[in-house]
């Protein structure tokens, strides 16, 4: 492991930023297309306890059991739960979830809880997750993709603190109970199992003004309505998820059709989203498919698309995120606007982006289209040196006519960035590109845009990350 000071060493381009240390320049960067993320292949078949018997049929997959006993008939194994009481393992055992969740359900933090297949909270219940609750997925791809999804009209109370946050991860992890890292896998661990996804009734602007549409992630054809999302109701309550990190995640269901780490479809202003972190996931960090909710602190690091994806005329306000850059990541930003005649408009305030040195074929820092709509204020800009052989400069870009309209109308709002600038540009202005010339974002960017000063005066509160599991694996000193 190298030392401290080799760490600081290494990632010293963001201390003059904002005076802390950031371990990026250890994600090396391979190449992949313009649009789609890179997608690693995927282990299917995981026994990840090395007993012989694959984790998607092991009934303790967390521990070597191969003849798999199980006493008291309870589904888990007799390492796992020793007690014959024909239900509850004793703490620290395995809790295996392979059918949908009907009713109201509390899993505890005694527990380890894994995860094998869709799993879907139906029927109007509510999921507790208690502070400190570890839950470890299967991996597998298509409609064996293990994934976690609130439908409409249930919830999620998944409220976790800084000390003992609640965390999603693959079986593959070797985190044990108790623990909030492990150390056989990291930020370039991507796919190994779907994700989180949160369908609300808040409004979204849909094709042909529909009320509402298939959630991205799941199939169309085994789960009926289950994956829907979409209403009229602006102030729905899908609950609370808060101090939840997410890691190692993003299966593959289908070509083209990755689950981001956590997927927010039509939710609304009744549910908290505060304090979440994704790591190495396939697709986007976090995703906001239309609704309303507003969400704080997010941290985003290492994914192989986006890292906070904006679609359909989302509503909502992202108050104080940071998106790091990894080796295959896309933007940090993508961001779309509706899809049908229903409009919306979305706030981002207070964030930083951050690049990696030597970006070989992705690592853009934004892309605004599809007629997007809302304000982007006090946003920092570092280490997006360039993309390409011939380091291209990464940029904040308007690639339509829509998009140039709307912010000539206004619509469409810059303010307050601040640019570490790369090597051989002397303006900030030089990093916003209107791609159709129809506007003038680029001449105006010398108004909205600065050098950013050392340290800098605007972005993301990053203290607030601290007990992000990122902030220890990678060095960040949050």
């Amino acid at each position: 492991m190298n030392s401290k000071n080799e760490k600081m060493k290494k990632f010293d381009f963001i201390k003059r930023v904002f005076g802390l240390v950031l371990l990026v320049s250890s994600l090396t960067f391979v190449a992949c297309s313009d649009d789609d993320p890179v997608i690693p292949p995927v282990e299917v078949d995981v026994d990840f306890d090395n007993d012989g018997i694959n984790d998607d049929v092991d009934n303790c997959p967390a521990a070597s059991n191969a003849d798999q006993a199980d006493s008291d008939g309870d589904g888990i194994g007799d390492i796992c739960d020793p007690v014959d009481d024909g239900a509850t393992p004793p703490t620290g055992g395995t809790v295996v979830v392979d059918s949908d969740i009907t009713a109201n359900t509390t899993w505890s933090s005694d527990s380890v809880y894994n995860l094998d297949g869709r799993i879907f909270v139906t029927d109007g219940a509510t999921l507790t997750i208690e502070a400190g609750t570890l839950i470890k997925a299967n991996a597998g791809s298509g409609a064996n993709a293990s994934v976690l999804v609130i439908t409409r009209g249930s919830k999620i109370e998944a409220v976790g603190t800084a000390t003992e946050p609640i965390i999603f991860t693959s079986a593959s992890d070797n985190i044990q109970f108790g623990e909030t890292a492990g150390t056989n896998l990291d930020q370039n661990d991507r796919g190994l199992w779907g994700g989180l996804i949160v369908l609300g009734n808040a409004p979204s602007s849909f094709d042909g003004d529909a009320e509402s549409a298939q959630i991205e992630g799941l199939p169309t054809d085994t789960d009926g309505d289950k994956g829907l999302y979409g209403g009229s109701d602006a102030a729905d309550d899908s609950g609370t998820i808060q101090y939840v990190s997410i890691r190692h995640g993003g299966a593959l269901i289908g070509e083209g059709n990755e689950i981001n780490g956590l997927t927010l479809g039509a939710v609304g202003s009744g549910t908290t989203v505060d304090n979440v972190e994704v790591v190495g996931n396939v697709d986007d960090g976090i995703e906001f498919f239309g609704g309303t909710v507003n969400a704080t602190n997010l941290f985003v690091w290492a994914v192989g698309d986006d890292g906070l994806d904006i679609d359909q005329a989302y509503s909502g306000t992202i108050d104080n995120a940071i998106v790091v850059q990894g080796n295959v990541s896309d933007h940090a930003l993508e961001i779309d606007g509706p899809e049908g005649s229903l409009a919306g408009a979305y706030t981002l305030t207070n964030a930083t982006l951050i690049g990696l040195d030597n970006n070989v074929e992705n690592g853009e820092i934004a892309d605004f289209r599809s007629g997007a709509t809302g304000t982007n204020s006090n946003i920092l800009v570092t280490g997006f040196t360039g993309i390409g052989t011939d380091l291209q400069l990464s940029d904040v870009e308007l690639d339509n006519s829509v998009v140039a309209a709307n912010y000539t109308a206004g619509t469409l709002v810059f303010a307050n960035w601040e640019v570490v600038l790369p090597s051989g540009i002397t303006t900030s202005a030089e990093i916003f590109n209107d791609t159709t010339d129809e506007s003038t974002f680029e001449a105006d960017a010398i108004t909205f845009s600065a050098v950013a000063p050392a340290p800098a005066t605007v972005g993301a509160t990053t203290s607030a990350f601290s007990w992000t599991y990122s902030n220890t694996k990678a060095g960040l000193g949050f």
